[in-house]
């Protein structure tokens, strides 16, 4: 959603988070509780000569499934942080190929944020499935 982007919590975060930049991970909020992630592999991504790391997966994994949490709460002047996350690995992410990360919130509350994702390269194939534990706190905890 056009104002979820523009909210200055996200605004922040995106300025933030040099974890992401790094690992060149972008997203668009279809809506409240959803989320769509963008990430090229590339060769720092690798673990072997084709394959990605499954620290760069699980991180990618992560991102989608927090900012899906976060597009909970932000317009209550809160962020989340990651409890708990589980992930399978089901096929391998090679190299050159686009990850697609979706995730959708399962529960929220007040104070936890239940969510699922799935990543498929651009193929359709399907990469990784996850589920993670959000906490809800107010942004000004996290210096926002």
């Amino acid at each position: 959603m056009h104002d979820l982007v523009d909210h200055p919590i996200v605004k922040a975060y995106i300025a933030h988070n040099h974890f992401g930049a790094m690992l060149d991970m972008e997203f668009q909020l279809s809506d409240p509780g959803e989320i769509i992630y963008h990430m090229d592999i590339q060769e720092k991504h690798l673990a072997t000569p084709r394959a990605a790391h499954g620290g760069a997966v699980s991180a990618f994994m992560d991102a989608t499934m927090g900012v899906c949490a976060l597009s909970q709460v932000v317009r209550d002047n809160k962020v989340v942080s990651t409890i708990e996350m589980k992930i399978s690995f089901v096929s391998p992410a090679l190299i050159g190929k686009k990850l697609i990360g979706r995730a959708k919130t399962i529960k929220k509350g007040k104070r936890i944020v239940f969510v699922e994702g799935e990543i498929h390269n651009d193929d359709g194939d399907l990469i990784a499935m996850g589920s993670g534990t959000f906490n809800v706190y107010p942004a000004e905890k996290a210096g926002f």
